[in-house]
């Protein structure tokens, strides 16, 4: 693909859009199965959608690199479709091993399509409500990354924030937009923080990098070389799925797994950074959401069903059921349909701690909702019992499951409103609303939406074994692997 090379056009800016996270400081909104980047947490789009318009409709971009975990493909590209964009290539990886090797596979694969490109690498979880300010910063800081430099982004401190890194800013460059970055500095304490926004020489990290492709890569190379080498691997055996390139599992798990300011920017002299003021947030825990929410006259955020009564400086959500606070102040309260948390503001940075706790107890929630999306829609628990279990079917129009059979279940279908288009063994029905189907035993079956609009469904499984492991996957329109058990992140077809 031609990114504006040739001769007469200025080279295109291609944006590489990490979305490879799990979110957990946001847990129980947030889940490894569908994390914050792929939620409508601030605004009607979600944090990935708001990044690719970022950067979209712009006559100094090419589209987007997106570089996202192998688990996500099809929300990715569902996510894409429903803003009408495009993405230059979507890289799949086996698993997270943090920033550095993902922009690694990302500027080489850039590399190989513009042998000078640049890059603007940008999480996919982080609001950005002035986009025009981050894109004049981008621009203020493209003649020093194109001079080869590793330009990031700082944003003016607003606030003694105890979450973000920070970076010491050294003298300007030629312009007196862009300047040495002096050193960078970890999350500090309190008191060392208002330290720092006092002096105005320091700003926060954003994690948002430009820099040529051939400049991050000689860096890479300079100062973790395992991380490029395992990258080019992992891409030279990688494979073409559909439209997604999958990098290949064992070349990429030899990468250390490190965060390309560990990697590099620590270490580098070619860092500059840009600063810049754009309401800037990276999300990074419930109180952030307090923060730049629309607050009532006693300081609290009510989202959802939430409601308030002499309680102060409150973050409450309510995704679901309600949340009713009465007289407490600095609480985060959010609850979804199988999770209630409860935390003092000043705690919420513990709550990633608290999930990988529940996970090593093999707590399903620590990782899943009751709500798991798939590529053709997604499904919901609402009841389980002895020997039954109820689920809601959401399918999107002109997508179907895999064909497929169980050994220990039966299934009854009842359409709720559209029309399914089933097959049963050697027919094929369709199921208007009101109407139901039987499925028994060992049948061999496909749901599909042959319609316009969602199909909705209720699923009643009953037999003496309805684990997700009971499915055989006969045919399969997205490529899965039709011998791999489903485990929590892939649980029903």
């Amino acid at each position: 693909m031609e990114h504006g090379s040739a001769a007469g056009r200025t080279p295109l800016i291609i944006p590489v859009l990490m979305c490879g996270g799990t979110g957990t400081r946001l847990w129980p909104l947030s889940r490894e199965s569908f994390p914050k980047q792929f939620l409508p947490i601030h605004g009607e789009l979600t944090l990935f959608q708001q990044t690719a318009k970022r950067v979209s409709y712009r006559s100094e971009f090419a589209p987007p690199i997106v570089v996202g975990n192998d688990e996500h493909r099809f929300i990715v590209t569902e996510q894409i479709r429903e803003i009408r964009l495009s993405m230059s290539t979507l890289l799949l990886e086996p698993e997270g091993r943090n920033t550095a090797p993902a922009a690694a596979v990302a500027a080489l694969h850039a590399l190989a399509i513009d042998p000078n490109a640049t890059l603007l690498i940008m999480p996919s979880d982080h609001v950005v409500r002035d986009h025009a300010a981050l894109l004049q910063a981008a621009r203020a800081g493209l003649p020093a990354a194109r001079s080869g430099r590793i330009v990031l982004f700082g944003i003016e401190p607003t606030s003694p924030a105890v979450g973000y890194g920070y970076i010491r800013r050294g003298p300007g460059l030629d312009d007196g937009q862009v300047f040495d970055v002096a050193s960078f500095v970890e999350k500090p304490d309190h008191i060392t923080a208002e330290r720092y926004v006092a002096s105005q020489a320091y700003l926060w990290n954003s994690g948002i990098f430009l820099a040529t492709a051939r400049q991050l890569l000689a860096e890479l190379e300079r100062f973790a070389p395992d991380v490029v080498h395992a990258g080019r691997a992992a891409l030279a055996q990688g494979e073409r799925d559909m439209n997604f390139l999958r990098l290949h599992r064992g070349r990429f798990r030899e990468s250390p797994s490190i965060s390309l300011d560990h990697a590099v920017m620590e270490h580098t002299d070619k860092a500059a950074v840009v600063p810049v003021r754009c309401g800037w947030s990276d999300l990074g825990a419930w109180s952030a959401l307090w923060e730049i929410g629309e607050q009532d006259p006693e300081g609290n955020v009510l989202v959802g069903e939430a409601v308030s009564g002499g309680s102060r400086n409150c973050y409450l959500r309510g995704d679901g059921p309600l949340v009713a606070a009465v007289g407490v102040d600095d609480l985060i309260v959010v609850a979804t349909d199988d999770v209630v948390l409860v935390t003092r503001k000043g705690s919420d940075q513990d709550v990633k701690g608290l999930v990988e706790r529940l996970k090593r107890e093999n707590r399903a929630s620590a990782v899943v909702s009751r709500r798991v999306h798939r590529p053709w829609g997604f499904y919901e628990s609402i009841q389980q019992g002895h020997r039954y279990q109820v689920k809601r079917i959401t399918v999107n129009p002109g997508a179907k499951l895999s064909l497929q059979k169980h050994f220990h279940r039966a299934e009854h279908w009842v359409v709720v409103n559209g029309t399914a288009l089933v097959t049963r063994d050697n027919d094929q029905l369709l199921v208007r609303e009101n109407e139901s189907i039987y499925l028994p035993l060992g049948a061999v079956h496909r749901l599909e939406n042959p319609g316009k609009l969602q199909l909705n469904l209720i699923e009643v499984q009953s037999g003496a074994y309805l684990a997700e492991d009971d499915i055989v996957r006969l045919e399969d329109v997205y490529q899965r692997d039709k011998s791999k058990k489903d485990d929590v992140h892939d649980i029903m077809a």
